[in-house]
């Protein structure tokens, strides 16, 4: 069976889905592989690399399985072969003419937004590996903007203290904003609702703010916070955010629009040339004032949205999530042919629709139609 990898079609995306070392283990596994001329030369891989690997490089690729970084757009969805399976991040509750476009044509839809988050499946994470990538650039964007320098500095000139640097949200990109911008030198402070991120936040280099709200939920993961947390929160975030130089927001929420951390309020408490860098800005931003992919002035403070963070870093990013999709397709097929096993709970999460029937329940009640779970099936009946 074919593989067929597409080349980006969203402005400024650099990463790729498949390097030639991916291309390289499927074609070792029996896949054959279809790329799209150019399709990596953003991030540096070149056709020349893919066809040494043992990928057909073409024009129009075509493929039972089709992978993506980012959604295809309709035109694009329209064009896929009827009965296969894509994977990409497609948030499909956000997405929906293009999974409805994907379902009609039998399409079996795969989108990394909702792997399950167990340990099992870290390895095929790529909501984590994007992450990861994402807070490393939000504190060098962080270091960037800011006028001054981030670490101490004793000169003949004077000495210059190390900047206060705020971090919001102790994930997976938080965590690495919190250790980039202690290796640049700076103060971190790091708030998170979920009590369990102390920890984490302080193995990183972070002293852990504590406000007396928390939002703790199963398997460590956050709640909701009611309208009269959110307020209590708000409240007692205002000196953290006002007494930093630097706030760095990572509050991202897949397939949702993100949480508001930081309003219009805070920012007119914080001080002349302090800024705030938005990770979450694509998802509608951690900040009240936030407009994706622009500086917004006010009161001397920037608010820079981070679009797309990862597309910064397009090798680095493509490298760590060409090797998600070999490690989540490999549960798919194996020795170049389609076989998922149905009665496993990473196939399960993963899969938003298969047979012209909706799986996932949001994107069902999103588009009005009935949800199909997927029931597990002894074995020998699968």
């Amino acid at each position: 069976m074919n593989i067929a990898l597409y080349k980006e079609s969203r402005s400024g995306e650099t990463r790729v889905a498949l390097t030639p070392d991916a291309v390289k283990a499927f074609v070792a596994d029996g896949w054959q592989v279809q790329v799209q001329k150019g399709a990596g030369a953003l991030a540096h891989f070149v056709d020349e690399e893919y066809a040494a690997a043992g990928a057909t490089v073409v024009d129009t690729p075509s493929g039972e399985v089709n992978v993506r970084v980012n959604a295809p757009t309709l035109a694009e969805a329209q064009a896929l072969p009827e009965g296969s399976l894509h994977l990409s991040f497609l948030s499909p509750v956000l997405n929906q003419d293009v999974v409805r476009t994907l379902n009609d044509r039998k399409i079996t839809i795969l989108s990394f937004d909702l792997l399950p988050r167990i340990s099992r499946a870290q390895y095929m994470d790529a909501l984590s590996s994007q992450a990861t990538v994402s807070g490393y650039r939000a504190a060098l964007a962080g270091a960037e903007y800011f006028d001054r320098f981030f670490p101490l500095l004793t000169t003949a000139a004077g000495t210059i203290r190390p900047a206060k640097v705020l971090v919001m949200g102790v994930g997976v990109a938080g965590l690495q904003a919190i250790a980039t911008a202690k290796r640049l030198g700076s103060k971190v402070r790091a708030y998170d609702v979920r009590s369990a991120a102390k920890e984490e936040a302080e193995s990183a280099g972070a002293v852990f703010v504590q406000l007396g709200v928390t939002a703790d939920a199963a398997g460590g993961y956050a709640r909701e916070l009611t309208e009269a947390e959110k307020a209590e929160q708000q409240a007692a975030l205002v000196n953290e955010v006002a007494a930093a130089d630097v706030v760095i927001t990572t509050a991202a929420v897949p397939g949702r629009k993100a949480p508001i951390l930081v309003t219009k309020t805070m920012v007119e408490a914080m001080g002349e040339g302090s800024i705030i860098i938005d990770m979450a800005a694509d998802g509608g931003g951690n900040c009240e004032l936030t407009k994706a992919g622009e500086t917004v002035v006010h009161g001397g403070v920037r608010v820079i949205g981070l679009s797309n963070p990862p597309a910064e870093m397009g090798a680095s990013a493509s490298f760590m999530y060409a090797n998600n999709v070999v490690k989540l397709l490999g549960l798919f097929g194996a020795k170049g042919t389609l076989a998922p096993d149905w009665n496993d709970e990473v196939v399960i999460g993963v899969t938003v629709a298969r047979n012209g029937q909706v799986n996932h329940a949001p994107t069902a009640e999103a588009l009005g139609v009935a949800h199909v779970a997927i029931s597990p099936q002894p074995k020998e009946n699968a």
